[in-house]
């Protein structure tokens, strides 16, 4: 069989398998949200904060229940790497440094997951399972229940009220990501990835001395990494590594859960606001630039000639052998259109046009199919600018759900496409003008501009992933990349939550010959269209500086 061959039978795999998933898992999680009652382990969890579940919140207040949740999640993540090495089970390990563990601490909370650690080599047990995984559910479910806040603003009949955090919090971390991890764990153990609490050893003698492991609950924590998108690795190499993805196998079911959980909320939407081919349009929409992205990149990887080329069947270089290029592809195209940043090879090593596309899938906001909730928000505000394009043009209103966008919408939809921008090129500009900075590049000219331009997308967009080559373990890097990630998660989820709480004061409009059908391919068409023109226009001169100038130069 030919790798291009391989290669797309992979997609079409995942197309089947997201598709089976596709309805009871979105029936699901609409249940879990619509529900009035609440489990008794719930109930345990809510007396334990001292939170009334049926209380329902306005959007301010809301808000208030996501920062000061994050906050509390922020210190008591950096209180427990600085004092790692006092604790039990931290494997003899050190505290980590002051600008480094803010670094992580913000990284793990804000569902960015950057890591300018060696994980084997820098976190024991302790900090692993206790304070790192329990960020990879937290974090994820935090993003969902800001999703639903905002569809429950489109579906609201007037009162202003969002829901209860503190409810979608436990009621997505317990009933949604538990059980799918639980079950995800499993398989990838099945698969041949380690899960045991072992300490290290040696597994062989080289010339340079002997080479050292350390075991460690890997599989669950792949099994979230994945689920929730959050994407930091038990070690260094990511999901390179063969204790953490061991063969194809376990690499497609991982893109798999990478996808699951943003693909199935639309359907979850689509519920909530009462019609499904609401949220099939949307689901059209993610998927067509999923897609298209995933072809694009297989043809860029695929398509170099020359003999090295032609015998490796690919562009192989920092490529894991077991995955091929396709299987690569595909998982690099799936992390970076997600909010995941787990990889399985090394981004800085792909075709200069190849690494544009990881960039891109970036810079668009990460909404095809996007972070779990973020994916579905941030599409969601890309569809009230299209609607309100669409009014432009015809001289009308522009209604979306029954919801008019007005003035006070649209500027906070514009606000939030604007902030991650902004803190890409303004830390991006700043660290190409100082020289400390360029000092960290191991690469110079269009790649290594690459190198940080990449580190700052992927930081303020809550990527995590790294294009390789450039030591972000520096004060500057992660102090400024620690900022990118707070204001870039935290910031656009102020203006997703307000406009959530004025789309819900407003009484429902009917729909008129004049309604724009949002249900509809010309829709979609619309909204796909709306999305790339927006981050062309944004980041296309930055972008012409770095891998397009090294694809065309190539």
């Amino acid at each position: 069989m030919s790798p291009v061959l391989a290669g797309v039978l992979q997609v079409l795999a995942l197309v089947v398998a997201l598709g089976l998933a596709y309805r009871p898992l979105g029936d699901h999680m609409a249940r879990v949200y619509t529900s009035p009652r609440h489990l008794r382990v719930e109930t345990w969890m809510y007396k334990a904060v001292g939170a009334d579940p049926n209380t329902q919140m306005r959007w301010p207040a809301y808000l208030r229940g996501v920062l000061a949740f994050s906050a509390v999640s922020v210190l008591f993540l950096y209180l427990l790497q600085r004092l790692q090495g006092s604790l039990p089970g931290s494997l003899g390990f050190s505290s980590i440094d002051p600008d480094q563990a803010f670094n992580t601490a913000v990284s793990f909370v804000a569902n960015t997951n950057w890591q300018s650690y060696y994980g084997e080599q820098a976190m024991g047990h302790v900090v692993q399972t206790g304070g790192l995984a329990v960020q990879n559910f937290v974090s994820a479910a935090v993003g969902i229940a800001v999703a639903v806040a905002l569809v429950r603003g489109f579906a609201a009949t007037r009162g202003g009220e969002l829901g209860n955090f503190w409810a979608d919090l436990v009621r997505g971390t317990v009933r949604i990501l538990l059980p799918i991890a639980v079950i995800g764990a499993l398989v990838l153990v099945a698969c041949g990835a380690i899960q045991n609490f072992s300490g290290i050893h040696e597994v062989g003698q080289f010339s340079g001395g002997a080479q050292q492991w350390n075991g460690g609950a890997v599989a669950s924590q792949e099994a979230i990494k994945e689920l929730g998108t959050n994407g930091g690795g038990y070690f260094n190499a990511n999901s390179a590594h063969p204790f953490e993805n061991p063969d194809g196998l376990s690499n497609l079911f991982e893109i798999f859960l990478i996808l699951v959980i943003p693909f199935a909320l639309t359907r979850t939407f689509g519920r909530m606001v009462g019609s499904l081919k609401q949220g099939y349009a949307i689901l059209a929409t993610m998927g067509v630039i999923w897609l298209g992205f995933t072809a694009l990149m297989m043809w860029t990887e695929f398509a170099p000639h020359g003999p090295a080329f032609d015998i490796a069947g690919g562009a192989m270089e920092g490529k894991e052998n077991r995955f091929g290029v396709g299987g690569s592809s595909i998982f690099a195209v799936a992390t970076t259109l997600t909010s995941t940043g787990a990889v399985n090879s090394f981004h800085s090593s792909f075709t200069g046009l190849g690494g544009g596309i990881t960039m891109l899938g970036m810079q668009l906001g990460e909404i095809a199919p996007g972070g779990t909730g973020s994916g579905l928000y941030g599409m969601l505000i890309m569809a009230v600018i299209a609607v309100f394009l669409a009014g432009l043009m015809v001289g009308r209103t522009p209604e979306y759900l029954g919801k008019k966008i007005g003035t006070r919408e649209i500027k906070l939809a514009a606000c939030f496409i604007l902030i991650t921008p902004a803190l890409v090129l303004s830390f991006t500009a700043v660290a190409m003008a100082l020289p400390t900075p360029g000092d960290s590049m191991t690469n110079s000219g269009a790649h290594g501009f690459s190198e940080i331009l990449y580190a700052y997308t992927s930081g303020a967009n809550n990527n995590g992933s790294a294009f390789a080559g450039l030591n972000a373990d520096t004060p500057w890097f992660n102090t400024t990349i620690g900022l990118a990630m707070l204001l870039g998660r935290f910031l656009p989820m102020v203006f997703v939550l307000a406009l959530a709480g004025s789309l819900a004061e407003q009484r429902p409009l009917p729909a008129t010959v004049g309604t724009l059908g949002t249900h509809k391919p010309l829709f979609s068409g619309l909204l796909v269209a709306t999305i790339m023109i927006i981050a062309g226009l944004t980041y296309f001169p930055a972008l012409a500086l770095g891998p397009l100038a090294e694809g065309l130069a190539s």
